[in-house]
């Protein structure tokens, strides 16, 4: 057994469920990073797609974070030493819109947990499911992909191993329907970060994601990276039941982003993607308009 599946031997967390609601103030605090207006004015109080990452924030005690800023263990954080997190994706169903300012009940559960080896040693990919109802009846599904491995900080002055950096030549656009472009910089990363809670250090600490995980620059929030491409089919009145999402490699702070739609294929889903302008895609997705029968 490996050191990493001997880490995870027996690690088996029991499912949680709680209650939580997405305010509205959170829904006009994201339009506003986008330069958006809210998308509750003069509408009905849903949440578009997604957006449901606004609420359901865990609040540890500050003494209970670990020095990459993410909570030291607990949870569905995976026994692993000298933990390391990436987001790699995910699937969203919704039967039902979540509503705005109103109670939703989610039970989390960790659904699945594999030991693969990879070009950067063994990682851990861990499956989180959110099943999220309104008064006991199904509303939306999610599953989020998580990958960990270990990875000890380097020693004082030593040179980190260097994160995957974006490829920076031009890479071939492929045709596209719709698209859009964000402008970042360190105060929209720093905004996004507040709005999920999200105090992982290589989003707004250039210091420590450059000298200890080893990144070239400030990472861009894997989920901004899906929600930017949510954007498109919000933004040209497309309704969305499913969508399903891979990040394929980090973007980094320092060029602006940018978000694109395909043409809608035979089976009527549409591909999206968002990405460093002119680079390849940090982000793969396709959504429909309502949800596929299998999960």
């Amino acid at each position: 057994m490996s050191d990493l599946a001997s880490s995870l031997a027996g690690w088996a967390p029991e499912p949680v469920t709680r209650t939580d609601q997405v305010s509205s103030w959170s829904v006009a605090a994201f339009a506003a990073l986008l330069d958006q207006p809210s998308p509750l004015a003069g509408g009905e109080p849903l949440l578009p797609p997604m957006w449901h990452w606004f609420g359901f924030l865990e609040h540890l005690p500050q003494g209970e974070l670990g020095p990459d800023g993410h909570p030291a263990g607990g949870g569905f954080l995976p026994p692993i030493p000298h933990r390391r997190r990436m987001f790699a994706g995910g699937r969203w169903r919704q039967h039902r819109p979540l509503p705005v300012d109103q109670p939703i009940s989610c039970r989390s559960s960790v659904g699945s947990v594999q030991v693969k080896a990879g070009r950067s040693g063994e990682m851990a990919f861990v499956t989180v499911r959110n099943e999220f109802s309104l008064h006991g009846e199904p509303a939306v599904e999610e599953e989020q992909d998580i990958v960990y491995r270990s990875q000890p900080d380097p020693p004082a002055g030593a040179t980190p191993a260097r994160g995957a950096a974006a490829d920076e030549s031009p890479a071939e656009q492929p045709p596209f329907e719709h698209e859009l472009v964000l402008n970042p910089d360190a105060a929209l990363l720093f905004r996004f970060s507040a709005l999920t809670y999200n105090a992982h250090r290589i989003h707004y600490d250039h210091p420590y994601a450059t000298a200890v995980e080893g990144y070239p620059g400030l990472v861009v929030h894997g989920p901004l990276l899906a929600l930017l491409a949510l954007e498109l089919p919000r933004r040209h009145q497309a309704p969305v039941g499913e969508f399903r999402y891979r990040l394929r490699r980090p973007a980094f702070l320092g060029a602006p982003l940018r978000a694109w739609s395909a043409p809608a294929g035979p089976d009527g889903s549409v591909e999206l993607a968002s990405g460093v302008l002119g680079g390849p895609p940090s982000l793969t997705g396709s959504v429909r308009s309502k949800p596929s029968e299998e999960g």
